[in-house]
């Protein structure tokens, strides 16, 4: 006979669980038809695990994470994507693996049911275990429950083994108790120090990049670890008043030119913007924007050097987002981070592209005026507010490990603000990581580029003249762990970033030798 026990009250005789369960608010106590006891209750808080290795694997969880929506499971944050080595049994392809916070009104075997009913759905068969499959859906807690049955057991008897289970569940949850359920969810570990305590004696974030496990993002039809290397994301500027080089690149002729040289100086993504955002610049309709944009994005995506290169599109509209998506744009990068369009998260939802969220109050008219300009701890403020816009993202429906996070540098900032961002990328990171570790591990993006800070402090009134103090920020910013560089200068800056990373890779073995 199985059972299902609530962790938050001493264990009593039935007739008093059922009173004690009812002073909860649960409205019915009943047995399933494997004996389990069931619950039919208000919200419970779950976490679901997720993996996949047979088809379109970031396909079969888009359709997982659609379907389990409207199964009444309600997703609530998002774990980073792994794609890991197989295990158990090895000769099968590679895994995606992550996981979900969600909360549902479902019971326990009502989960469980909706779960198969989704597995099936997406192609899953009965097979050998632990072997091949389109989707694998695990209920890892449940509550502040502990279920043991016939068909189901939760915590899920196999998390405390898997670092391919682990390491999502950690980016869902942190060292931080935020709750008396994850509190519980500690306490079923039974290591002292918790989940986070158990994830270290396992190798903790060492064994990211290790043991055949890696933090990815899908663009492209493929995945990204942005951790092996830093990439340079080329400036092409097709307006006529850009701060640096407004009206150079104009015609189609001039812009797939100005393409092939920063590909051909080792550009890893071009960037095209339609629409000026330099301070106090005037907003042109979204029709403007695509009359600008689309026949430049679609010379650029049929010239052969862009293969194998991703292509961004600089826009805060969710029309321009959408359109360029649809002529094979890669990225979506939005200064606003929703701010500016109501429907931007709801669209990028479908576009099933990364998603960088840039740090701006206001807009360019009013993001230096003196209101937005007002910091006590510029760091802390940036990464509270900009971790409030990936989090409305998240629960619009985009998963964490889509989304690419910009502090903003130069961007409603003064230019000690800037220098403050700058040098405090750790300590931003740091900060989002109290509220979530999944976001704290996006990749991280950086655009000092020729920014008006850098004339000032080096007396370089033209924008071109601040090459080498854009090479010096960058030079900075990777160090400090940006992943990507947006620069009007590729051939410069690709040579500062080549040394950082090596200077990073000798750190990090040298770091590995000790230990």
């Amino acid at each position: 006979m199985g059972i299902l026990k609530y962790l938050g009250a001493p264990r009593r005789q039935l007739f008093a669980a059922k009173k004690y369960i009812k002073g909860l608010g649960f409205s019915s106590l009943h047995t399933a038809p494997n004996s389990t006891v069931e619950l039919h209750s208000q919200d419970e808080e779950v976490v679901i695990a997720l993996g996949s290795n047979v088809g379109n694997r970031l396909h079969n969880f888009k359709e997982a994470l659609k379907m389990m929506r409207k199964s009444g499971i309600n997703i609530t944050r998002h774990a980073c994507l792994y794609e890991t080595a197989p295990a158990y049994v090895t000769d099968q392809p590679r895994f995606i693996n992550s996981a979900v916070r969600a909360v549902t009104k479902l019971g326990p075997h009502e989960l469980l049911s909706a779960l198969k009913r989704i597995e099936k759905d997406l192609g899953r068969t009965d097979g050998i275990r632990y072997g091949p499959r389109p989707i694998d859906l695990d209920i890892l807690f449940y509550g502040k429950y502990k279920v043991r049955s016939d068909i189901l057991t939760i915590p899920h008897e196999r998390i405390w083994e898997r670092p391919f289970v682990m390491a999502p569940l950690m980016d869902l949850l942190g060292s931080a108790i935020d709750s008396d359920t994850v509190a519980t969810w500690n306490s079923f570990s039974g290591h002292s120090g918790g989940l986070s305590g158990l994830w270290e004696k396992l190798g903790g974030e060492s064994l990211i990049g290790e043991e055949g496990m890696y933090r990815v993002m899908p663009v492209s039809n493929s995945l990204l670890d942005w951790s092996q290397r830093t990439s340079v994301m080329g400036i092409l500027n097709l307006t006529p008043d850009s701060f640096s080089d407004g009206g150079n690149f104009q015609s189609v002729e001039s812009a797939v030119s100005q393409v092939r040289l920063m590909i051909s100086e080792g550009a890893d993504i071009i960037d095209i913007g339609a629409q000026s955002t330099r301070p106090m610049a005037s907003r042109i309709s979204a029709e403007e924007e695509l009359g600008r944009l689309i026949p430049v994005l679609e010379a650029v995506m049929s010239i052969p050097e862009v293969e194998g290169k991703l292509v961004s599109v600089d826009t805060f509209y969710s029309e321009v987002a959408s359109e360029a998506v649809s002529r094979g744009a890669h990225i979506i990068n939005d200064v606003s981070a929703g701010q500016l369009d109501t429907n931007m998260f709801k669209v990028m939802v479908d576009l099933d592209v990364p998603y960088v969220a840039m740090h701006m109050r206001g807009d360019p008219c009013t993001m230096q005026n003196s209101e937005n300009l007002k910091y006590d701890d510029v760091c802390k403020e940036v990464s509270s507010e900009l971790y409030s816009r990936v989090r409305e993202a998240e629960m619009s429906g985009i998963p964490t490990w889509r989304i690419v996070v910009d502090p903003g540098i130069g961007f409603s900032k003064k230019t000690e603000d800037s220098l403050d961002v700058l040098t405090g990328l750790p300590d931003i990171r740091e900060e989002i990581a109290k509220r979530s570790l999944a976001i704290s591990h996006a990749p991280m993006l950086i655009g000092p580029s020729r920014k008006r800070f850098l004339g000032e402090i080096c007396s370089q009134p033209g924008a071109v003249e601040r090459d080498p103090a854009t090479v010096a920020s960058v030079t900075v910013g990777v160090l400090g762990g940006a992943n990507i560089v947006r620069v009007h200068n590729v051939k410069d800056n690709v040579d500062a970033v080549k040394l950082c990373d090596a200077i990073l890779r000798q750190k990090s073995s040298h770091m590995k030798f000790r230990e």
